[in-house]
């Protein structure tokens, strides 16, 4: 999937900054054909954002073009929090045992000028590659609505609709998804 004209690498701390603004850039572009802006902007003080235990980790993966621009990025995660950056004082760092767990897929965006060019599908597959090498054989995510086809196109069923509040008279909207191997 990944070719030319994208690299993927492990995320560094050194990313964060570039990944915040990627992050809000494709959250406001791309989300805004799903949600609202009082609610993408709502989901980017914790639902949306960068989660540096990813990182940590050595879980999280940015793809670069040629110039050394981090164009998208996703995770997978062998800790119980599903979704949320740093942000999110809910977070649950407890790590999952992949005998009897799913592990998490977490946080993809990719730059609106870069859409439709396999980013997000070679970023999945190379966690999805990397979770399977630790040991698990099912995931689960909490898809966004602009990225639901793109999950189900990789195999991921709909498990329930989720409402998250995002403060008061706030709330938005996403797919609990699961797939095993």
């Amino acid at each position: 999937m990944e070719d030319a004209s994208y690299q993927i690498r492990q995320a560094t701390l050194n990313d964060r900054t570039a990944l915040v603004d990627l992050i809000a850039r494709s959250a406001r572009i791309l989300g805004a054909a799903r949600y609202s802006a009082p609610q993408i902007e709502g989901a980017l003080r914790g639902a949306f954002g960068v989660d540096t235990q990813l990182i940590h980790d050595g879980t999280y993966f940015v793809a670069e073009d040629p110039s050394g621009a981090i164009i998208g990025c996703g995770g997978w995660s062998r800790r119980r929090t599903l979704f949320g950056g740093d942000q999110r004082s809910d977070r649950e760092a407890g790590e999952l045992d992949p005998k009897t767990d799913a592990a998490k897929i977490r946080a993809f965006f990719v730059d609106p000028a870069h859409t439709r060019r396999g980013i997000a599908t070679a970023l999945l597959s190379r966690c999805e590659a990397a979770a399977c090498k630790s040991g698990f054989s099912r995931f689960e995510l909490m898809g966004t609505l602009t990225g639901v086809a793109l999950y189900e196109a990789r195999g991921y069923v709909p498990l329930r609709p989720v409402t998250y509040e995002l403060g008061p008279g706030l709330s938005i909207e996403f797919l609990a998804m699961s797939k095993t191997l």
